[in-house]
């Protein structure tokens, strides 16, 4: 057998033609497009909420920087406080200087204002551990358990939070 011979017998199995995919340039730059328009989307998202997170604790940072400075000025602010008590339970010739500290007084007021320090409202309120203190703790049947009776020392916030908590008798029932 000759070569020629085989190729006779031989039945030739040719593969099936596979189809040729012919891509579109237009359709391949389109889809290419909207992969990079899809991941500037989402990068243009990222920054902006990376730029709202930097915005919000820098005000955050302001708001709270000066905390130290005022929890220190609160001891002088009740100092205030106490003197003025103290020149009207007992009366003297010193009005004058009376009025002076009570002047001093409202402009320290004003001043813990501006920056949104306020008083914790504790008395007759349920404690909150988070905002009060408790030093001691009373038996009483007159109020519900956990009730403050007393207020030894305020308690301030900043903004929303606490700067110093209110130190406190609790009730408890019997």
């Amino acid at each position: 057998m000759t070569d020629e011979n085989i190729e006779e017998n031989e039945e030739v199995i040719a593969e099936p033609e596979q189809p040729q995919v012919v891509v579109d340039p237009v359709e391949k730059l389109t889809q290419e497009l909207g992969e990079a328009k899809d991941k500037y989307i989402r990068l243009f998202a990222e920054f902006d909420n990376m730029r709202k997170r930097n915005e919000r604790e820098r005000a955050a940072l302001i708001k709270y920087a000066h905390e130290e400075v005022i929890i220190e000025m609160l001891g002088f602010f009740e100092d205030f406080e106490r003197t003025i008590a103290a020149a009207k339970a007992a009366p003297s010739d010193n009005a004058n200087l009376l009025k002076g500290v009570e002047m001093v007084y409202g402009r320290m007021q004003q001043l813990l204002k501006k920056y949104d320090v306020r008083e914790i409202d504790a008395m007759g309120k349920k404690f909150d551990h988070e905002r009060h203190e408790a030093l001691m703790v009373a038996e009483s049947d007159e109020c519900e358990d956990g009730t403050v009776l007393e207020v030894f020392q305020k308690g301030y916030m900043l903004g929303e939070r606490v700067v110093r908590t209110a130190k406190v008798k609790v009730s408890k029932k019997n």
